[in-house]
């Protein structure tokens, strides 16, 4: 399986299941306000007999569940405290601020692996229940439209999968990372599980004191106690939910300089430190190079999260990137392959987490730029070349369009299929689409565009037709037959200045 697969846990129906939140009774709370939540409780029952609570979505066409309407969310503030054994639920605290885009009577979270013990919304009890992936919280009164809340929920994060999840938590050798692409965020926190909505993270992680934690941003204090040490980083810039990162191990953090002295910052099992510096030296000189194709560094600090765990994939979590150790151990790969699938999750922090994607079809926008730029690197470096990769790719693509579907238009992911969304139309069939653009415009355009993308929609989300319209407004060409034909198509177009290039047809039953 290629290095750089994510793998997704498999679409799940809306239907409450015995992995959803298990919820508890809240315990402490005094005579006189349960009694003054008796009364409420009526007009709750009336809203709940009228409208059950139901599972929701923002209507993403390849997870549909993910996501909930009716607020926009500013920030998360997560605290996990981890019990020093990674078959334990950590103990969490989830605080989300939020504006209201309607009048909510309930709140729905997404949140599907753990114990919900109490919820609050601005300071205030509320009640709570699960419904399909969802935790749907009922607050006293309705919010209004425009309002500023905050929804606090205490819970635990279990690093146990269900059967039939995949993503969340990943157990490594001493301890825990995270894998939340494409839609398992919410098994380890509640959240608004949709790249749509961005917001600002604070995270809180507290572990016995052998144990260093690390996660994205930068760190913002470090608090010990009895045995115990509190790590706290924030991010500077908004964050999907599924670009999540938390490191708990026996970790060191390598620190270094990268280009205009950003910070950077790896993290690695304290017994390899020494077999993985040659390695990890390289990410100065990386970034440097992806500056000079498409401009400055979007982020406060970045670096690599070399886990001891076996996931099949690699993953661009912001600011640090997710690797198995193994990638940079094992003697069968070569070099300029390991550098390559570096560079493809470094340029992610500009192509997927600074400008991400609006909904989950727009994710070839997201792995065609980090497979190009992957390619480009081992052209450049290892006489690997473009062309030779794109032909291959060219030949291979009515293949993957049958199998997962047009770069831009992919099939939906196929329940107990754990690649999900994440096929080869997505990857080197969309570099493809890359590369036929620029046959298309010319490099100078093409060039153009690339920088100006990554700097319109800077810590934003983009569609496909933005991106239509900008190469549009750059390269002074109506693309609209282009981009139909080569993002949509059941067959892959002939390739600009390659008329020779030709593609094998699909076997008579595609897999899926």
């Amino acid at each position: 399986m290629p290095h750089t697969l994510r793998l997704p846990h498999p679409l799940r129906p809306d239907t409450l299941r015995p992995d959803a939140p298990r919820l508890r009774p809240r315990r402490g709370t005094s005579r006189r306000l349960k009694s003054a939540l008796l009364a409420s409780a009526v007009s709750v029952c009336l809203v709940a007999a009228s409208a059950p609570a139901e599972p929701l979505g923002v209507g993403d066409r390849l997870y549909p569940y993910l996501g909930n309407p009716g607020y926009d969310v500013a920030s998360y503030d997560l605290s996990f405290t981890y019990p020093g054994s990674n078959s334990k639920p950590l103990q969490a605290v989830t605080t989300i601020d939020a504006w209201t885009t309607t009048v909510l009577e309930r709140i729905n979270l997404d949140f599907a692996h753990g114990t919900v013990d109490s919820v609050e919304v601005d300071g205030e009890p509320a009640t709570f229940t699960g419904a399909g992936d969802d935790l749907v919280v009922t607050p006293q009164k309705p919010l209004p439209a425009g309002s500023w809340t905050r929804v606090t929920v205490r819970h635990t994060s279990d690093p146990v999968s269900a059967d039939g999840q995949d993503g969340g938590w990943v157990r490594t050798a001493d301890g825990l990372a995270m894998a939340n692409q494409a839609d398992a965020a919410h098994l380890v926190f509640p959240c608004n599980d949709h790249p749509s909505d961005k917001a600002m993270f604070t995270i809180r992680i507290t572990a016995p004191d052998d144990y260093t934690a690390v996660a994205n941003g930068l760190p913002a204090g470090v608090d010990r106690e009895g045995g115990s040490t509190t790590w706290t980083y924030r991010t500077q810039h908004p964050m999907a939910t599924e670009l999540a990162q938390v490191s708990i191990g026996r970790s060191t953090v390598v620190h270094r300089e990268g280009p205009h002295a950003l910070p950077v910052r790896d993290v690695v099992p304290t017994k390899d430190r020494e077999l993985l510096e040659p390695w990890l030296k390289k990410t100065p000189d990386q970034i440097a190079w992806m500056e000079s194709k498409v401009g400055p560094y979007p982020f406060e600090t970045y670096g690599v999260l070399m886990a001891e765990a076996t996931t099949g994939f690699e993953l661009e979590t912001q600011t640090l990137s997710l690797f198995e150790k193994d990638l940079f151990t094992e003697p069968g790969y070569p070099a300029w392959y390991i550098e390559s699938i570096m560079v493809h999750e470094l340029s992610h922090q500009w192509f997927g987490d600074s400008v991400s994607p609006r909904t989950w079809s727009d994710v070839w926008l997201n792995e065609g730029h980090a497979t190009w730029y992957e390619a480009l690197y081992a052209e450049e470096k290892a006489d690997r070349t473009l062309e030779a990769r794109m032909k291959a790719a060219y030949g291979a693509s009515d293949r993957w369009r049958a199998a997962g579907g047009p770069p831009a238009l992919p099939k939906p992911p196929q329940p107990g299929q754990k690649i999900g969304i994440f096929r080869p139309n997505i990857y080197d069939g969309a570099a493809l689409v890359l590369y036929a653009l620029r046959q298309e415009i010319g490099t100078h355009s093409f060039e153009q565009l690339e920088r100006s993308w990554v700097h319109d929609h800077r810590d934003a989300t983009a569609t496909t037709d933005d991106f239509r319209s900008l190469a549009e407004e750059i390269s002074g060409r109506d693309l609209d037959d282009f981009f139909q034909a080569w993002l949509y198509g059941e067959k892959t177009p002939p390739m600009p200045g390659h008329a020779d290039w030709k593609t094998l047809a699909p076997t008579a039953k595609a897999p899926e």
